[in-house]
């Protein structure tokens, strides 16, 4: 009959528009290595963003010839995890993360070949050979000190005292989810004011220690709590400094380091 088409030219056609049978992804080895690397964001460079500072590593890591693991799957990623990352614009000497190897390496080899692949300001302290369990979970509770311009020392000390004295401190943020209030109180382990060296001109120094939770209480949500609830209210731009990161040691409201468990088992083997 004019107009039918012959069963097997259907066939043929229909075979023309199927969708390709898709190659399996190569599965990578998992990494033999795990190395965990503390490193230090200072001057301009701690305007640096999280993301800006991951492909900073990443091509460190590709001109200082580490043999970096990667992932498996048809988008294979470098095996690196981050942890705690500072809020941008805050410098810090205490920020972690871990990257799997593809072979095993000198610990102290990798920290200065990376260190000088990166930019100066972001500058690689120490490098130890991961033992296992969680880095993140290491890093209970942060250490900083906010230097605020403009602020005399006794302004600074009556505030920290009404701050401590107080139950709770709601303060509010505006996040992804919009604007939200939460209590930063509840995650000052210890808060205090001094003078700052004359050399650094009027100023007030606040050394604070902060739980890690969720929300995360940062320092200038501190200074939000201490306006709020004091009227103490900082001047110029103050500098947030993240002195150390990692286990949180209550009754003494100091923080700890999370690689020495690494290092000391290390040492001993």
């Amino acid at each position: 009959m004019v107009g039918e088409r012959d069963p097997a030219d259907q066939i043929h056609a229909a075979g023309a528009y199927a969708c390709p049978v898709r190659d399996q992804p190569e599965q990578q080895a998992p990494p033999v290595q795990r190395l965990r690397i503390r490193y230090a964001k200072r001057g301009r460079l701690r305007f640096t963003s999280h993301r800006d500072f991951s492909r900073a590593f990443e091509r460190a890591l590709v001109r200082a010839r580490v043999p970096v693991a990667y992932s498996s799957g048809f988008n294979p990623h470098p095996r690196i995890s981050y942890a705690g990352a500072a809020p941008t614009g805050a410098a810090s000497e205490a920020e972690y993360l871990e990257v799997g190897l593809a072979r095993e390496s000198d610990p102290a080899q990798i920290a200065a070949a990376l260190d000088e692949a990166l930019p100066d300001g972001l500058d690689v302290l120490d490098v130890v050979v991961s033992q296992g369990g969680s880095l993140a979970d290491r890093l209970e509770a942060s250490e900083w000190r906010i230097t605020v311009p403009g602020m005399a020392p006794e302004q600074a000390e009556e505030a920290v005292t009404g701050f401590l004295a107080a139950d709770e401190v709601p303060v509010e943020r505006m996040t992804k989810k919009g604007l939200r209030t939460f209590d930063c109180r509840a995650a000052v382990v210890r808060l205090a004011a001094r003078s700052a060296p004359a050399s650094a001109g009027p100023c007030a120094i606040l050394e604070v220690v902060l739980r890690h939770g969720t929300p995360s209480v940062r320092p200038d949500d501190v200074l939000a709590g201490l306006r709020d609830i004091t009227g103490l209210r900082a001047g110029a731009a103050p500098l947030h400094e993240r002195l150390a990161q990692g286990p949180l040691d209550v009754g003494a409201g100091t923080v700890g380091d999370p690689l020495a468990h690494d290092r000391d088992a290390a040492e001993s083997s």
